[in-house]
């Protein structure tokens, strides 16, 4: 998969912003990494997980990608429940 696959139709405003923001980084590698997931959750994400997924995506690609490949020490704020699941789909990249 190169791109993304789910549309924002039945998204509300904010979760269209965060699904177009997670496949449009600065690198390919969080594109598939960050996009893939919104893909998948983006629509059951409740506000809290929102929140934390939004603030995970203001980081630094360089940082997200060294924290998802285990390369780096994922800070406490963002070592959370819902960055493990973001962490799965990191796995192919």
């Amino acid at each position: 998969m190169s791109g993304m696959s789910r549309t924002s139709d039945g998204l509300d405003a904010r979760r269209k912003k965060a699904l177009f923001r997670a496949w449009h980084r600065g690198t390919r590698e969080m594109d598939l990494v960050f996009g893939r997931f919104a893909d998948a959750e983006i629509a059951a994400l409740d506000e809290g997980e929102l929140a934390a997924f939004e603030a995970l995506m203001e980081e630094a690609d360089a940082e997200s990608f060294k924290w998802v490949t285990g390369a780096a020490v994922v800070p406490t704020e963002h070592d959370t429940p819902l960055f493990a699941r973001v962490r799965r789909y990191g796995a192919i990249v």
